[in-house]
């Protein structure tokens, strides 16, 4: 029998929240990569700041945990490692050179909503209807909370925060189908080597080696990359294995809320009474949208 399900209810729910916490801490971490990057970081080096984020921390986890993929999971870990680091760092820091922080966060608040869609295809999951209007109660909040009248809307910075945001969903439904053979923290060793090992190459091609690093740039990439990454992507992972995928996905509603607040303290910025009500939103989206996520339904097949 499964020891979990074997659990009576309050202790299953115990652990269900207690779940939910840990998981919610990276996209916490993740709300302040636009303050760091917009104060700390190098101007328009986003390949330097996605390659300083992944592989340092890649190595580093790696000579730690000693542990290195076996069979199939040689590809998986490739596969997994360029959607959720390869090509998903440098199209977010590309959009967050080329977007106000609002829009980013915008646009990838969407990722809830790909993520059902992929649950229903490839996972034969069809989440509960009122995920799905949580789902939109959190984007509509988000938007409240974060664009403003005077919003650029660039393009590429569009489309690259987009595919970024698809690439992820997908990344969450994969790791969610083909489970995990390791712990979540040797796995995000594998992940981050094969992602920073794909963008160095591509980062000394394209930008070039920077001739020098301030002690700011220096405080920004060690942050990101030990927080922000290795502590943050394991939890995450944690929280695929234990989790719906759409509860997961649905914790990045915290990404834009914790960005605020990093903004309220450190930029000295303000809040509106429509960011407010955004905010509130937000909040009540995610914890309604979690409530009602509990017991995912299959797909009519």
């Amino acid at each position: 029998m499964n020891q979990t399900t074997a659990l009576p209810a309050p202790a299953l729910r115990t652990r269900y929240a207690s779940d939910l916490a840990l998981a919610a801490l990276a996209p916490a971490s993740w709300g302040t990569t636009y303050v760091v990057t917009t104060t700390l970081l190098p101007d328009g080096r986003p390949l330097l700041a996605a390659t300083m984020r992944a592989l340092p921390a890649g190595l580093v986890l790696l000579a730690a945990t000693r542990r290195l993929p076996r069979g199939d999971w040689w590809w998986k870990s490739i596969v997994l490692g360029l959607l959720n680091f390869g090509a998903f760092f440098p199209l977010i820091f590309f959009a967050a050179y080329r977007l106000p922080g609002g829009v980013a966060a915008t646009i990838g608040s969407v990722q809830p909503l790909v993520v059902a869609l992929l649950s229903i295809g490839v996972l034969r999951i069809r989440p509960a209807r009122a995920v799905l209007y949580s789902a939109l109660a959190g984007t509509g909040g988000v938007a409240l909370l974060t664009l403003g009248a005077d919003a650029r809307l660039d393009p590429l910075g569009i489309a690259a925060m987009l595919t970024a945001t698809s690439l992820m969903a997908t990344a969450i439904i994969l790791a969610k189908k083909w489970g995990r053979p390791e712990s979540p923290l040797v796995m995000t060793g594998w992940q981050l080597t094969v992602g920073g090992l794909v963008l160095l190459p591509l980062t000394l091609a394209l930008e070039g080696a920077p001739s020098s690093l301030s002690g700011e740039n220096l405080l920004g990439f060690t942050y990101l990359g030990i927080v922000g990454t290795a502590i943050a992507y394991a939890l995450w992972f944690r929280g695929i294995d234990r989790l719906p995928p759409t509860s997961v996905s649905l914790l990045g509603l915290t990404n834009p809320m914790v960005a605020t607040l990093a903004g309220l303290l450190i930029l000295g910025q303000t809040l509106t009474p429509w960011q407010v009500v955004g905010f509130t939103i937000a909040l009540g989206a995610l914890v309604a949208g979690q409530t009602f996520n509990r017991r995912p339904r299959p797909a009519a097949s």
